[in-house]
């Protein structure tokens, strides 16, 4: 318990920071923005796939189609290192490891947050896309101002829930020199080199705190999203008897 209070007194900042200021920004930070970022980039994109799958045109949903297959049927390594090696032959110029892993995290979690928002499109009545059709509004126009709305809605526990996977796929970073938080745990342990079980243990514990506070986030969110819906679901049928009544009246 000594030893392990000992590591984190001595090495806190390089947990938490990285080499920041001093050198590039890494620690749990580092992991954090890797994670939003990622997230924030490869949700438009999610919701772009998504629209194509669904859409009736078959140029638009075969491509999109085999494209989240390929992507979800293949470890995140592997696409780290198609990124790693593929980005600098097609722009002509080396990038960094953070931008590399940014990258991958928007390719990787484009594909799976496209099944997200497609099941969260899919869920919604279909009566309602036929209506908004039926009153004038074109397919994407039906999607954009009647459909997106309630099914994003819908997907905020499942929006946070993939977010807490992004979080941990980032510890992969640390194979292409990703100076996030598994990264700054690998270099405490060189220094050290007899305690790594300790430096380990501390690493495991601080992505457990992280993404179980993430977790408890999502199921309240969901909690809260349920409760909403069985209100507007309660609140129809009560306002019918009464409508009836004035009827009679």
């Amino acid at each position: 318990m000594i030893d392990l209070y000992d590591i984190l007194r001595d090495n806190w900042l390089l947990l938490l920071v990285g080499q920041y200021p001093n050198g590039p920004m890494g620690g749990i930070v580092c992991t954090l923005v890797l994670s939003v970022l990622g997230i924030a980039l490869a949700f438009p994109l999610s919701v772009l796939m998504a629209l194509a799958r669904l859409s009736p045109w078959r140029v638009l949903r075969w491509p999109t189609t085999a494209l989240v297959y390929v992507v979800r049927g293949v470890p995140l390594l592997m696409v780290i290192l198609w990124v790693y090696f593929l980005v600098p032959l097609l722009i002509g110029r080396n990038v960094s490891g953070f931008t590399t892993m940014l990258c991958t995290l928007v390719i990787y979690e484009g594909a799976y947050l496209s099944e997200v928002v497609r099941a969260g499109i899919q869920a919604l009545p279909r009566g309602q896309l036929e209506a908004a059709r039926a009153l004038g509004n074109s397919y994407l126009g039906a999607m954009w101002s009647v459909i997106l709305p309630q099914a994003l809605y819908n997907m905020l526990p499942s929006l946070l829930s993939q977010f807490v996977s992004a979080v941990k796929e980032t510890t992969l970073g640390y194979v292409i020199n990703v100076q996030e938080l598994t990264f700054a745990a690998n270099q405490i342990n060189n220094q050290l080199l007899t305690k790594p079980f300790h430096v380990f243990f501390i690493l495991a514990v601080t992505y457990y705190v992280v993404c179980y506070s993430l977790t408890q986030l999502a199921q309240w969110l969901e909690r809260r999203v349920t409760k909403k819906r069985q209100g507007q679901l309660g609140t129809a049928p009560a306002t019918l008897p009464s409508t009836a009544a004035t009827a009679e009246t």
